[in-house]
């Protein structure tokens, strides 16, 4: 599969496209100025238990207090609650992870008032990021996760991911990692470790040890609520999750940011590095690449597939519910069944699809047409969990009930992608009317003569609409030929098929418009 990032670096934000096979699967908008993004580790400080939830809501300096249930402690608080008390008093000679004694685990059916207090300073990590009207949800439990190797302080087991089905990788990864791993941590062997080699393996554990070490050592004298460390930005995510063989290239248009790229992807891809390109263009990098017109045709209510089927997403408090319809899309030469199955199969893969570019999560309702053949619910169930499985987030899907609804339960960590794509009328500003368009090249005509021979422009250029260029530049003689025979200079045009069809705008000679 041939993999593309397209990185879109603004002065407020940062949009990252994903691209497989052409198509648009994912899409990422980071803010510049973006607090709160999972992984992040903060000193909160506990501002109320509340026992009846079994939980604590913990401030962290945002507008709603983050909520810290007991189950998301992990069994070893104690032993981070004993640490941070140490390195907050800023004395030297402070134990380090080696010589820590750990606690006793806590109680898995235990009470949050028997581990926190009121106003206690707690260590604490973003689990997933403020949605609606709630706050930040955060454990105790912190972990770092690197390429191979997802490190976790002070527990000693050493994991490795179900999706190993190897035995003997499994014992192999599983006795290497037991042997090198320091004491007082564990570690969590990722899918990706397989078959790798122990340097690899050694330095991803040696790099994410020191980042828990940089952690601490910025503990002494802050106070809470302040953030102490924050997790790599979105596009390393990305690239430190799915960069593999099948990526060919990623595309920014921010120099700084693709030296930054080239350098992480030095620390763990060496070879790769010549697949990060500096995008110079003169269009703007998503409308180059595709990415806009997709983005155009993927967001909305209603959403269109090539043979004609179609989905319709609806967005409720509570879950997210898309029917899917045939359109006119019939064959008659086969049975209705076969013509169900074929839409069903259809529309999985596009459903697959925009569940992880919106980022949809929690709980996912599909009203799938009517299917009476058992054998055609468990071809489109398999379909399903087949174009599912590119997913990175956790998920669960259910067969088909006898309604033909599936039910899908999809993780939810950072609120769901939206992007309007119904815009204001720019030429009549939503009301409705617009000036004749028989008018339009006599306004053209107004203000070239204006900008020649009252500004006295030198070099003029003109974006405009392609269907307009087309009315300027074609015929003997041309609109365009007629401008020059009469202002004795030649006017540059330029097709834009972003703009609308009566939009125009001029510019000067560097390239910068011409306010009138």
């Amino acid at each position: 599969m041939n993999k593309e990032l397209i990185i879109d670096a603004g002065s407020s934000e940062v949009n990252i496209a994903l691209l497989e096979d052409k198509d648009l699967v994912e899409l990422n908008k980071e803010k510049s100025n973006n607090s709160f993004a999972v992984g992040d580790v903060y000193l909160g400080r506990v501002k109320r238990i509340m026992p009846g939830l079994n939980a604590a809501f913990i401030d962290v300096g945002f507008e709603k207090d983050a909520f810290l249930h007991y189950l998301d402690l992990g069994p070893q608080v104690n032993s981070l609650n004993k640490l941070l008390k140490l390195h907050l008093t800023g004395k030297p000679g402070l134990p380090g992870m080696a010589e820590l004694i750990p606690e006793a685990d806590i109680e898995k059916t235990g009470k949050i008032n028997t581990v926190l207090t009121q106003n206690q300073p707690v260590l604490i990590q973003i689990a997933k990021e403020p949605i609606s009207t709630k706050g930040p949800r955060v454990s105790s439990e912190i972990s770092f996760a690197g390429r191979y190797l997802v490190l976790v302080p002070f527990s000693n087991r050493v994991s490795v991911s179900q999706k190993i089905k190897s035995v003997e990788e499994r014992n192999r990864l599983k006795r290497l990692i037991t042997s090198i791993k320091p004491k007082n941590y564990g570690v969590i062997i990722r899918t990706v470790a397989e078959n790798k080699k122990v340097a690899d393996l050694d330095a991803d554990l040696r790099s994410l040890v020191v980042k828990w070490e940089t952690c601490l050592d910025k503990l002494p004298g802050i106070k809470p609520p302040q953030k102490v460390l924050s997790e790599i930005d979105r596009t390393s995510v990305i690239l430190r999750d799915m960069l593999n063989e099948s990526f060919n290239n990623i595309h920014v248009n921010d120099g700084t940011i693709a030296e930054e790229i080239r350098n992480y992807i030095r620390t763990i891809a060496p070879d790769k590095v010549e697949i990060v390109k500096h995008y110079k263009g003169k269009l703007p990098i998503f409308e180059n690449f595709g990415v806009d017109k997709q983005i155009k045709n993927s967001f909305g209510k209603i959403i269109t597939i090539k043979s004609g089927v179609y989905l319709i997403i609806e967005h409720t408090e509570a879950l997210h519910v898309i029917d899917v319809n045939s359109g006119h899309r019939v064959n008659s030469e086969v049975s209705q069944e076969m013509n169900a199955l074929a839409v069903n199969l259809e529309a999985a893969a596009e459903i697959a699809r925009q569940l992880r570019l919106r980022d949809m999560g929690g709980i996912i309702v599909i009203d799938f047409i009517d299917m009476h053949e058992g054998a055609n619910r468990r071809k489109l169930y398999q379909k399903l969990k087949d174009e599912m499985s590119k997913d990175h987030a956790k998920h669960t899907i259910l067969p088909p009930s006898k309604f033909g609804l599936v039910q899908i339960t999809r993780q939810r960590v950072r609120p769901e992608m939206n992007v309007q794509i119904l815009e204001k009328c720019p030429t009549c500003g939503g009301s409705g009317e617009i000036k004749p368009s028989i008018i339009l090249i006599d306004q053209i005509e107004n203000n070239i003569r204006y900008l020649i021979q009252d500004q006295n422009e030198a070099h003029l250029t003109i974006r405009v609409h392609p269907f307009v260029y087309a009315h300027l530049v074609h015929g003997l003689p041309s609109i365009r030929m007629k401008w020059y025979a009469r202002f004795k200079r030649w006017i540059y045009l330029t097709p834009m098929p972003s703009y609308h069809f009566l939009e125009y705008h001029f510019f000067n000679k560097a390239g910068d418009e011409i306010k009138i």
